[in-house]
């Protein structure tokens, strides 16, 4: 059995167990509980802080972790990143006083800098030359140079409006961070095996996501042109209706090319159109 760690509450605690829900597996809340069992696949849930997750990862205690990619970077701990879960997205970014005349990078030289990811800031600076008096401080970084902590912060990032509450400006993004699957570089075979038919389940999930099942009528001279609009995993699905002359296509369209496939589709006789949501998709 798998034991995996999830964020205790929070945004990422809600989105993790709805993920693992729609690969089949039901995960109570946590409710002060620190283990949970869960069903529809062999798994324990373990409940930790976010910060908390990569050591545990590490260490063994979890076989797996579903945390941001931004404390895996902060943190250190040796883990093998399996795979990106494509929510909680974010950024880690330098931010001044919106008065501040900043001219670049050259700003922070002599400046203190407060943040709670000093390790992700010293290594950037350091990469970039920049010698800086990196302050750390937990809680609420956005108000330090409002009182006179800090020159400006290194903070996440999601929409900026916490910045612009502040009276601060995004001026350097440094780490695009999302939550991401680790795991324990231990791992023996069979909670490698167990691993492997979890991340089938969530691929299947994923890469479901922005598509778009669409079946339509079609009149059987016009499939050559209707094959060249429609994309497919292969190619798309093509069946005989009972009326002569006519077929029926089936296929899978990102939801991004899906208008302009459509309006294409309808210009060469498609007709009868459905759109389906795709809940998963193997490939």
């Amino acid at each position: 059995m798998l034991r995996i760690a999830i964020q205790a509450k929070g945004r990422l605690n809600e989105q993790s167990i709805d993920l693992l829900s729609e690969a089949g597996i039901r995960v109570a809340e946590s409710k002060r509980k620190l283990i949970s069992r869960a069903e529809g696949f062999p798994l324990e849930v373990l409940y930790l802080r976010d910060d908390d997750i990569p050591q545990a990862v590490s260490m063994g205690v979890a076989d797996l972790g579903i945390v941001g990619l931004n404390e895996v970077a902060e943190k250190g701990f040796p883990v093998e990143q399996i795979m990106d879960l494509g929510f909680g997205g974010c950024r880690l970014s330098l931010a001044v006083p919106k008065t501040t005349a900043y001219e670049g990078l050259a700003f922070f030289r002599g400046r203190r800098v407060a943040t709670s990811y000093p390790n992700i800031l010293a290594r950037y600076f350091a990469e970039k030359g920049i010698e800086a008096e990196i302050h750390t401080i937990e809680g609420s970084v956005e108000i330090a140079p409002a009182v006179g902590m800090a020159d400006g912060i290194f903070d996440i990032v999601s929409s900026g409006g916490t910045l612009i509450s502040n009276g601060l400006v995004e001026v350097e993004k440094v780490l695009f961070s999302e939550a991401v699957l680790i795991a324990c570089p231990g791992l023996d075979s069979d909670k490698r095996r167990e691993t492997e038919q979890l991340t089938f389940r969530l691929n299947s999930i994923l890469d479901s996501r922005g598509m778009k099942y669409v079946l339509m009528n079609l009149p059987k001279e016009r499939l050559g042109d209707a094959i060249r609009i429609l994309p497919g995993m292969r190619s798309p699905t093509v069946l005989p209706l009972a009326q002569e002359g006519w077929c029926s296509i089936h296929a899978v369209i990102s939801q991004d090319q899906l208008w302009e496939r459509i309006e294409r589709l309808k210009e060469i006789g498609a007709e009868g159109i459905l759109i389906l949501a795709l809940e998963n998709m193997i490939r």
